[in-house]
């Protein structure tokens, strides 16, 4: 494998840097709401499906009573 020398490594990391499409204030915002959306979509959710089987095991337990 060819060394690279730091100057090198700097010019090469800043050629990437370019490269980066950087989002826009907007569509940082609007993604960072979805995502707090849809934490709270799932949240809602798996607690639902979390009390229907907790439901479920206490009736299956409650019946060797």
């Amino acid at each position: 494998m060819a060394k690279t020398t730091p100057g090198e490594f700097v010019r090469q990391v800043r050629q990437e840097f370019s490269k980066v499409s950087w989002p826009t204030r907007r569509e940082a915002t609007v993604t960072t709401v979805m995502v707090f959306i849809m934490v709270t979509v799932m949240s809602l959710f798996f607690l639902g499906v979390d009390s229907l089987l907790a439901l479920g095991i206490e009736w299956i337990l409650g019946l060797g009573s």
